[in-house]
């Protein structure tokens, strides 16, 4: 008699949104993709939920009672371990997508959308979450040193704490001093090929990085840019 294989664990989601139609839709749709879906009606029990338990993936509603989703976008990327940010919105001007990704948001999708662009979505920033390459020796570039095998980033010996994405594009640039990425490989490289969301996450992850690594972010001597390419390193 063959076994049965023991299923994969499902990506835990939390889905953050105060209008129960779209809650319970959105909420019955990724459960029906094998997610484990909670389901919160305010920012105020998100944020408690957040707080007790770890989550992959929230799906967030910026117009909220309570603790609005922007400002839950702002505490969850200052925790320790914050996980990834789909905000759904109405908002649908350029300035507002760059300031939901400003404020921390890994995508940003329009309301009304469908069920399966935001399945697909769901599914491309889980699969975003790759382990970095290893590497033997730790980089280091005048008061920044890199532990690769640690994810950890030191400066001037002391620790700084950077969020998954900063660290992966920093030991990306520290790899290779010097060379000049387009923004569309740094997506490549640091959000991979699947990714289908805003381009200007990347000008947003870069001046976050800045303001850690440079003694001036406006003016900055490390990372640096060039105008016309992207961004080079050193």
């Amino acid at each position: 008699m063959s076994q049965v294989a023991e299923p994969t664990p499902s990506a835990r989601l939390l889905v953050v949104e105060d209008d129960d139609t779209i809650r319970e839709t959105v909420a019955e749709a990724l459960e029906m993709e094998g997610f484990a879906v909670t389901a919160a009606t305010n920012g105020r029990s998100a944020w408690d939920l957040l707080s007790r338990d770890n989550y992959d993936l929230v799906v967030l509603d910026l117009m909220l009672p309570g603790i609005n989703g922007l400002d839950l976008c702002r505490q969850l990327r200052g925790s320790n371990t914050p996980p990834l940010i789909l905000v759904v919105s109405a908002r649908d001007t350029e300035t507002d997508r760059v300031l939901g990704l400003e404020v921390g948001a890994d995508d940003y999708l329009i309301k009304p959308f469908g069920m399966r662009e935001l399945v697909a979505r769901c599914r491309a920033l889980l699969r975003r979450q790759r382990t970095p390459l290893p590497t033997a020796s730790t980089l280091d570039y005048l008061d920044l040193e890199l532990y690769p095998g640690e994810c950890r980033v030191t400066r001037d010996g002391i620790e700084i704490r950077l969020s998954p994405k900063e660290y992966r594009l920093l030991e990306l640039f520290m790899q290779h001093p010097r060379r000049v990425w387009s923004r569309e490989q740094l997506i490549e490289q640091v959000w991979g090929v699947d990714y289908i969301g805003d381009s200007k996450t990347v000008d947003v992850h870069i001046r976050w990085l800045r303001e850690k690594i440079e003694d001036d972010p406006s003016q900055p001597a490390k990372l640096v840019t060039v105008r016309g390419f992207g961004y080079r390193f050193g």
